[in-house]
Order: structure tokens, then sequence, then C-alpha cells
């Protein structure tokens, strides 16, 4: 008599989140409002650490339109409605950025200010990191000095 074989198809494999897949990023956000609310933490830091005055200064006092842009921006980036380019026309983010001096501490300090903004939201570690990756290349893009 053969020994029962157990069977191997209920064992379900561990799955790590996909993100970068259609709309996958936006729902790990919280859909568009758990974007608005991520920005508003993010300009918060901006607002009020040390370590951002330098990129504080580069904006205007009245953030409203910066807050809009940046929403605008990562909802369509995280795979919802690309509603930048039809508000403020095409993006190409090294170029939009290319009048202010950005340099190593002002990239540090902006990656900062996300890395806490994303904190405060309670999202997945997983889902933390893949998108302080994602934003460290255009970051760096944005160094002029």
């Amino acid at each position: 008599m053969k020994p029962q074989q157990e069977d191997i198809s209920a064992v379900s494999k561990p799955t790590a989140p996909v993100y970068g897949v259609g709309d996958s990023t936006l729902q790990a956000a919280g859909g568009e409002a758990g974007v608005k609310k991520l920005v508003e933490a993010f300009y918060e830091y901006m607002d009020t650490l040390p370590e951002a005055e330098i990129i504080r200064a580069m904006h205007a006092e009245d953030l409203t339109e910066s807050r809009e842009k940046l929403t605008t921006f990562l909802v369509g980036w995280m795979g919802g409605p690309s509603r930048y380019a039809e508000k403020y026309g095409s993006m190409n983010i090294p170029g939009a950025h290319r009048h202010l001096a950005i340099g190593v501490a002002e990239k540090e300090a902006w990656l900062l200010c996300m890395q806490k903004a994303l904190d405060d939201q309670g999202y997945e570690e997983v889902f933390k990191r893949y998108v302080m990756v994602q934003l460290s290349f255009p970051a760096e893009m944005c160094r002029n000095r």
C-alpha cells in the first residue's frame, strides 16, 4: 500500500502586494482621499521641520496650488485619473524644478517630509518602502547642484 501523499495544491503561497499595476498603488494609499491626506501631512512637515526650511522657502507662502499640484500628480502617478496634464500641462519633473537650486540637502529634506507623511498614514511598511523607492528617482533627477 502506498503512503498517502499530501495535497500540496491546498497550500497557499504567501503573496506580496503588487504596486504599480493598474490603480493598486492608489488603492493602497486610500484612494484620492488618502492621497490628499498624505499631501496635507507632507506640507505640514514642510512647514514645521527645521530640516525642511530650505525647501519651504522655495514655495509660495500660500501652499494651496502646491498641494493641488502634488495631489493631482500623485493620484495619476498611482494609477488614478491623469488630471495633471489637463490642469497644468505635461509633467517633466526635473524641468518643472530646474529654476530651483536643488542639491543633496534639498532632496533629502523633501524625501524626509514624504517619509514622515507616509508614516503618519498607517500604511503597510512594504507600501511605504515602495513609494519612497519610486519617488527617490525623480527626487534625484531634480538635483541640479
